[in-house]
């Protein structure tokens, strides 16, 4: 049979054989200032951010949504939007407005292409020829999440998959057939296109199914207390998600996200959450204190992840230079998330000294975003704890105040990070995501359950109750124009907004977010930056300036750090009240000169990282070892 007359895409990827190291890790030239983006993290590889370069015969469009990897067509549009479209492009990649279509595919190194086809009902010969009709395909598609891909036979070069498709008019399901660029392979573990030889499951047609337990039953199958397993087994309601398999097919650990854990914790419940220990709200969006929001100062958190060295440090003292004061005569604060690996030690020490907060990022920021999202107790207790230890020691921090927690790559480690983070006494983590809405989300305790949903693909939220503030990520609203243009994904790190190309785009974005934050409920406005994002350009760094001293001239807006946040909703401060206000004085104009101007230069080696030998500054006596995530001291002794 022919194929249907379906359209078909063709994607043709820009050469791109260089590579950016950072620090001696290769990235992809799209993925230069979006490592932490969560959308970019995904093990999708048809996510978007960037467009390319598409072309097709027609005047339709094909739209990938960010994070979703689902294909949508669009008819030709004469709207003025369509008309206010506009190509732009940098050395790295192109870029095209396309409504609120971005793509950016990120596996290929040489220039190739790859089509998306609807194949459903007909021949396709690069499905080994199959013919599924519409009570196959049914059956196929029973129970399969739409995003996950799949194939339909292992014959073939292991590059064509298909996934179960809703979006046609009829509303019938059909498959949406996808092939990867040559000289690779889609992972079906992954769920992604790799290199041909690192995919070593070529001859499976499915992700395998998880055995769910039957949580919901119209009447009891198991006495009170208990609840049934995949296999009609009972087994105590308090061992499901607990991260220890007790039923015997396991399905007591397979349905653990924040809406299907049994265990999860209660919605919110103003009467028995209440400050200074305790906030929640039914959607986020209540102001601590049941303040009017005209009487709320309206608090920005500058921060920063990575090493911290003299890479960025310039950056740091042109942001923070001593001059620029909050109302209340302050100097302006920010939080930097510091990463063990290429840290000078002595420049983390000056910016404590200078009263700026220093959170833990890692030992290893390891670029696996499965590593984190899947790793157990002690990973999380050896890379978090483990790297405030080697702050402490090196950065002789002795005040107790490395105290909040991000994921690199936000990738949140489920009820694991969170159990380890109160154990260890971190107050806060800072990684979790909320989806862009209307009005801005308030930081909230994990004490009951999180007040939006667990935002982008694959995630490991936290289902169950920790002791724990939770710095939500309020997405930015990435539009040019808000007033007019279409929406657009939002993006959580500065560095992602893939479409900030410009010091004027820049500028925009910041007052745009700044007033959708100021004028609603003024949840504090969180600017994530990647600290090579905003040197690449001279005018980003100015537009940040500009802005800065343009709201702290206002005299209702604070830059304050994680902890300044914190301590203001557990004491919730009219603006009237604000220049008194203790907590916020501490540290508040520091003078003088550094501990010290010529720190130790200390050569080191690890066993845990053979053949290298990696320098450490710092004020304070060389160790024996380069610190590492089993020895965080450098003494050989094991964490």
């Amino acid at each position: 049979m022919a194929r249907v007359q379906e359209k078909k895409w063709q994607f043709h990827l820009i050469p791109s054989s260089f590579v950016i190291p950072l620090h001696g890790q290769s990235i992809s030239p799209c993925l230069k200032h979006e490592r932490e983006d969560p959308f970019l993290q995904q093990e999708n590889p048809f996510e978007a951010t960037s467009l390319l370069s598409i072309s097709t015969q027609k005047t339709q469009r094909l739209r990938f949504l960010s994070g979703r990897g689902s294909e949508e067509r669009l008819g030709h549009s004469n709207s003025k939007n369509n008309r206010r479209t506009k190509n732009r492009s940098s050395p790295i990649f192109s870029y095209k407005k396309m409504g609120h279509s971005r793509l950016c595919f990120l596996l290929a190194v040489t220039v190739a292409s790859f089509s998306v086809t609807i194949v459903s009902g007909q021949d396709d010969p690069a499905n080994g020829g199959l013919k599924p009709n519409a009570q196959q395909i049914e059956k196929l598609c029973k129970d399969r999440p739409e995003e996950e891909y799949f194939r339909l036979t292992t014959d073939g070069d292991c590059r064509d998959v298909v996934r179960c498709d809703r979006a046609g008019l009829t509303g019938a399901i059909r498959l949406a057939g996808v092939k990867c660029p040559n000289g690779l392979a889609f992972d079906i573990y992954k769920q992604t296109c790799d290199w041909k030889g690192r995919v070593t499951n070529c001859d499976k047609l499915e992700k395998a199914r998880k055995i769910l337990p039957n949580l919901v039953t119209d009447e009891p199958v198991c006495p009170d207390g208990k609840l049934q397993c995949g296999n009609g087994e009972c087994i105590e309601k308090a061992l499901f998600c607990d991260d220890k398999p007790d039923c015997t097919d396991g399905s007591d650990e397979n349905a653990c996200t924040v809406e299907t854990d049994p265990n999860r914790a209660p919605e919110c419940d103003p009467t028995q959450c209440v400050l200074p220990d305790c906030f929640c709200s039914a959607d986020g969006t209540r102001i601590p204190g049941a303040l009017e929001p005209t009487t709320v100062p309206q608090m920005i958190t500058i921060t920063f992840n990575g090493a911290i060295n003299v890479d960025n440090v310039d950056l740091y003292a042109d942001i923070f230079n001593g001059v620029r004061v909050n109302p209340n005569g302050c100097q302006i604060k920010g939080t930097f998330f510091s990463s063990h690996k290429y840290t000078n030690y002595s420049a983390v020490q000056e910016l404590h000294r200078q009263g700026h907060e220093i959170a833990s990022f890692s030992v290893t920021n390891k670029d696996s975003p499965i590593y984190w999202t899947d790793g157990s107790y002690d990973d999380w207790l050896a890379e978090m704890a483990g790297n405030r230890l080697v702050i402490e020691r090196f950065a002789n921090i002795t005040d107790g105040s490395v105290i909040g927690v991000r994921a690199p790559f936000l990738r949140v480690g489920g009820n694991k990070q969170f159990e380890m983070m109160a154990d260890q006494f971190f107050v806060y983590d800072a990684s979790i995501t909320a989806p862009l809405g209307r009005v801005p989300i308030w930081p909230y305790t994990l004490y009951f359950r999180m007040p939006h949903k667990c935002h982008g693909n694959a995630q490991n939220c936290p289902s169950r109750s920790h002791p724990v503030w939770e710095i939500v990520m309020n997405e930015l609203d990435r539009r040019d124009d808000p007033t007019f243009d279409e929406s657009l994904p939002g993006c959580h790190m500065v560095s992602s907004c893939s479409n900030i190309q410009t010091g004027d785009q820049f500028e925009r974005l910041l007052n745009h977010n700044f007033n959708r934050h100021f004028s609603t409920n003024r949840a504090p406005l969180g600017l994530h930056f990647h600290a090579s994002w905003l040197k690449s350009k001279k005018e980003f760094r100015e537009a940040l300036i500009k802005f800065i001293e343009e709201k702290v001239a206002r005299g209702d807006v604070y830059f304050v750090t994680m902890l300044q946040v914190i301590q203001w909703m557990q004491n919730p401060t009219e603006l009237t009240a604000l220049r008194d206000f203790q907590e916020w004085k501490e540290k508040c104009d520091v003078k003088g000169q550094p501990y010290c101007s010529l720190p130790n230069t200390c050569p080191l080696t690890t066993r845990e990282l053979p053949g290298e030998t990696l320098r450490l500054f710092t004020c304070m006596e060389c160790p024996r070892h380069y610190p590492w995530i089993l020895d965080p001291t450098g003494d050989g002794a094991t964490f």
